[in-house]
């Protein structure tokens, strides 16, 4: 773990001087304050096409909104959009600096191969995990604003269930990006592994005992449906430290 702290550093400080501090954070940000603000307005502009004949003269009454559809807003996007966007953005996060050659230049100073890999993976969970608590953030104040009703602790139980299933796909990206050279061929393999997670998902025994159960569990939460999250969580972090454990494996017999 030779020089692990020093290279986790310069990742970090990195993040912040380069276009990553705009990208995610801004999508995140962008998702987290619109989502309230159409979940109030949405019925009211479905109501006003239907009194215009805009949906082929059906009337359509829908409940009015609450929190609870701000805060459905707010998981669908982070599961939906924000995941897509997180496995395009860590693809190269490992091949990039391998084919440009900045691998090579760390390597020969004070750094080993292992520390290389454990500083790319928890400089991105650092990054991930302070940007989606800025969101739930941005999330909660805006949908007290609109609905004068934001409960906290719904809102932190679907967020925190979210990041763990998010810091396991960067866990599968930094294994995916030390094994592939490409950073579109490890984006792709990043794309077939959540289809493969949305298949398992219509299998019972995957989704009580797999990180499968991740996908749909902060829905659950936000419904106060009962299901069991012990297996998928504790799964889910195991996935984590193997997979992170098969990345500094891969990248330490990795030509470079």
């Amino acid at each position: 773990m030779r020089g692990f702290g020093a290279f986790l550093g310069k990742e970090l400080r990195e993040i912040v001087r380069t276009w990553r501090i705009w990208v995610l954070p801004g999508i995140v940000l962008l998702l987290a304050l619109s989502g309230p603000i159409l979940a109030k307005l949405t019925p009211d502009l479905i109501k006003s096409m239907s009194d215009s004949g805009g949906l082929g003269g059906a009337v359509i009454n829908l409940p009015d909104p609450t929190w609870r559809d701000a805060y459905a807003q707010w998981t669908k996007n982070i599961s939906q959009i924000v995941i897509w966007a997180l496995v395009i953005i860590l693809g190269g996060m490992v091949s990039a600096e391998r084919r440009s050659g900045t691998a090579i230049l760390v390597l020969t100073k004070p750094v080993s191969r292992p520390a290389f890999i454990l500083a790319k993976f928890a400089s991105n969970a650092v990054f991930l995990t302070v940007t989606t608590v800025v969101g739930a953030v941005a999330t909660w104040g805006v949908t007290y604003a609109v609905f004068a009703e934001a409960p906290i602790r719904v809102l932190a139980g679907a967020t925190g269930v979210w990041l763990v299933f998010a810091l396991f796909v960067t866990a599968v990206m930094t294994l995916v990006s030390a094994l592939i050279d490409s950073q579109s061929g490890a984006a792709g393999l990043g794309f077939g592994m959540l289809v493969l997670l949305s298949i398992a998902t219509l299998w019972g025994p995957a989704v009580k005992y797999s990180p499968a159960g991740l996908m749909s569990a902060p829905n659950a939460v936000l419904l106060g449906t009962e299901v069991s999250l012990a297996w998928p969580l504790a799964t889910g972090a195991l996935a984590i430290v193997l997979l992170v454990g098969g990345a500094v494996l891969a990248f330490g017999r990795k030509e470079l």
